[in-house]
């Protein structure tokens, strides 16, 4: 079982050199994983002893599909009022602690690992009933519905129970954990974790319609972003635009691994 990075707030010391690896240019942005810090927390109506870190969210000529945010709860936090657009699907990751999943009446016990699929419309609530802090990344995306294929049922699994996929001709050396069948076009987005051992990599620039959140749950790389290639570590956050060429190498000594959002599986709209 991997450790997921997880952020804890917050400040940088005033020793701090303020240089860092931030960037927001028009095909990429990088979010390090000290800025997740006190300062930068949001906060929602309806989540009681909850924090949240706004990762990705639609930008007019940016990104433009979805929006992620890092969630942290507080023992005995939580929401009943949980997703207030009707159309919007979700995932939830858990890093951290642990929570409990209601999901149309059924209850679900989350830990580290856990992943859960909710459709639009689904009536959901989450609470922490222990004593320690618990964290999850929420994943939210505008459902695109089509004619003749139902939207895809609630479910809930954890990535301990997945087999990673071998990407062809890597010899297990690159492999993603996919939660969701590739064939299955019910969805329009799929949230994955990508996996590196140490020196693997990306060989060639990916450049695709796909826009991309990639939040680095271990290790380190040297990413390409566009014309860039930037150093990463465990709880930086990448956010590419469409048709932003990409690749890595991964740096060791342990694995590297993402959890990776993309849209997927429909019609452009013009």
């Amino acid at each position: 079982m991997s450790d997921y990075y997880v952020p804890r707030g917050g400040l940088p010391p005033q020793t701090a050199l303020t240089t860092d690896r931030a960037r927001f240019t028009e095909a990429y942005a990088v979010i390090p994983a000290r800025t997740l810090s006190d300062i930068t927390a949001s906060f929602l109506p309806g989540w009681v002893n909850t924090r949240l870190w706004v990762l990705a969210r639609p930008l007019s000529g940016f990104a433009e599909t979805f929006s992620q945010y890092v969630v942290e709860v507080s023992p005995g936090g939580g929401s009943d009022r949980t997703e207030p657009d009707p159309e919007a699907e979700g995932v939830l990751f858990v890093v951290d602690g642990s929570l409990t999943l209601t999901v149309d009446g059924g209850e679900h016990a989350l830990g580290p690992g856990s992943y859960a699929f909710l459709p639009p419309g689904t009536s959901w609530t989450i609470a922490n009933e222990t004593g320690a802090t618990a964290t999850f990344h929420w994943i939210r995306k505008a459902y695109q519905r089509v004619e003749g294929l139902e939207v895809p049922p609630a479910f809930v699994t954890r990535e301990q129970d997945v087999t990673p996929a071998d990407m062809p001709g890597t010899g297990g050396a690159w492999s993603t954990t996919r939660f969701v069948d590739v064939a299955d076009l019910r969805h329009d987005m799929h949230v994955n974790i990508v996996n590196f051992r140490p020196g693997a990599s990306i060989p060639f620039p990916e450049t695709h319609v796909m826009e991309h959140g990639l939040y680095v749950l271990e290790g380190k790389a040297v990413y390409l972003l566009n014309e860039d290639w930037v150093e990463v570590e465990a709880g930086d956050f990448m956010w590419l635009r469409a048709f932003c060429p990409q690749a890595c190498y991964a740096g060791g000594p342990g694995p590297f691994r993402y959890l990776l959002y993309k849209d997927v599986n429909r019609h452009v709209s013009l």
